[in-house]
């Protein structure tokens, strides 16, 4: 066993990490110095995947193509653990590409897998990628030749590109990397394999050789978290590997769990404010089958308990409005409210697909009142909470953006477990 921030080549731990920070940058434009961390930090957590209790799992997404997800995917490929890429694969297939020492699961164009139109057809896969966050969640087949179960595991680390969002559940388990086109004066060395993957390879041995040391040390580790919850099961690797490394690292992940954390919790109060909206409309609607724009704001800013007299400090206008029913692809249109001159404002045809989705049974909009009668403050207390943690991180991050990772220790799963045909047992004996 070496120290605990040195490898056997004698290179630091924080030393390791910083180039490998400077190889990510070289390739891809990162959006803040957070992001560049957490992929850092998520990369030399999966040569690690042994000592974890929670599998990390990073989404890169995108509003649209060409914002460099996939080259992004590239990097991580050429620096991570085992990495197996794919743009699509069937729960019987990836169970089985797990093993005792599991790889690093890519899947590219994820949208395709578990966008709108394809969710319905992948939910096993769904269950897999899930399930695979935490340990001892196995996934159970029959074999017909045996005659038994099997258990297989489906932890592992995951990364998955895609435009758009993944489902919720995913994206819960997940550290977020919102990518976006290069800007003016933004350039990136091409990326070229056969050019690019030795030198980066290299690295990643190094890298490799330094973790495996010290997995006693990680799998022991008990970071303090500055995130609860989902978050911190999410968080703890890339924390515990940036603690392991030393130098600025712990107060730069801690940072970027901070600021990730921040804005998720702000998109989660958007998303809550878009229920309530739809809720509310419903009531406004009536009986009604279009409404001007204008109609629909007078009569939201009379209903007593709802935030749209006070939101964020002023009435609720029309881009407000069209904002969030943007996210169910609800546009306004020229509708003629009650016979008269064609205004912009809304359909109750329109509106009639989100309505049977996303409200309870109930039609009222007292069914989404208690989740959002604080939403207005919960989300100017969760933009403050991401405004700070990136004040914080600009202060001691480095001028040029960088990546961070934790770790988090194993649990032994309830003992009793008598199936002798387990795909595969951890490197401690434990059956996932």
């Amino acid at each position: 066993m070496t120290d605990s921030s040195v490898s056997d080549e004698g290179v630091g731990g924080a030393t390791l990490l910083d180039e490998l920070r400077v190889a990510l940058l070289r390739y891809v434009i990162l959006p803040s110095p957070e992001a560049a961390d957490a992929v850092t930090l998520w990369i030399a957590a999966t040569h690690a995947a042994l000592s974890w209790e929670h599998a990390t799992r990073l989404f890169i997404g995108s509003p649209q193509k060409r914002c460099g997800k996939s080259r992004l995917l590239d990097v991580i490929e050429a620096t991570s653990h085992k990495p197996l890429i794919t743009v699509n694969i069937s729960p019987a297939a990836l169970v089985r590409s797990i093993g005792e020492d599991p790889p690093t699961l890519m899947l590219d164009e994820a949208d395709t897998v578990f966008g709108p139109k394809a969710a319905d057809n992948n939910e096993d896969l769904r269950g897999i990628v899930n399930a695979g966050h935490q340990r001892n969640r196995p996934y159970i087949r029959w074999d017909a030749a045996t005659r038994k179960p099997e258990h297989c595991s489906t932890f592992a680390m995951v990364a998955l590109a895609g435009i758009g969002n993944m489902p919720d559940t995913i994206m819960d388990r997940s550290v977020v990397i919102r990518m976006r086109r290069r800007g003016p004066g933004e350039s990136v060395r091409p990326y070229r394999t056969r050019r690019d993957a030795p030198l980066l390879a290299a690295l990643r041995d190094r890298l490799h050789l330094w973790m495996r040391d010290n997995l006693d040390v990680l799998e022991k580790a008990e970071p303090e978290m500055p995130v609860e919850d989902r978050a911190a099961d999410t968080w703890e690797p890339l924390i515990a590997t940036a603690d392991l490394a030393g130098g600025e690292w712990p107060s730069r992940a801690r940072a970027a769990a901070v600021a990730f954390v921040g804005r998720d919790q702000a998109a989660d109060a958007t998303t809550m404010l878009s229920v309530r909206l739809l809720a509310d409309l419903k009531v406004t609607f009536g009986s009604d089958r279009v409404l001007y724009t204008s109609t629909i704001l007078e009569r939201l800013l009379k209903i007593d308990d709802g935030p749209w007299a006070d939101y964020f400090g002023r009435p609720f206008g029309p881009r407000d409005l069209a904002k969030l029913l943007e996210l169910y692809e609800i546009k306004p249109k020229d509708v003629r409210e009650g016979g008269g001159l064609n205004r912009k404002g809304y359909s109750a045809d329109d509106l009639h697909d989100a309505w049977r989705r996303y409200l309870p049974s109930g039609d009222s909009a007292t069914s989404a009142t208690s989740a959002t009668a604080h939403v207005s403050y919960v989300a100017e207390q969760d933009h403050v909470a991401a405004a700070s943690a990136t004040n914080e991180t600009s202060a001691t991050a480095p001028t040029s953006a960088v990546a961070d990772v934790a770790d988090v220790a194993h649990t032994p799963p309830v003992s009793g477990n008598t199936v002798a045909d387990d795909c595969w047992t951890g490197r401690l004996g434990w059956r996932a």
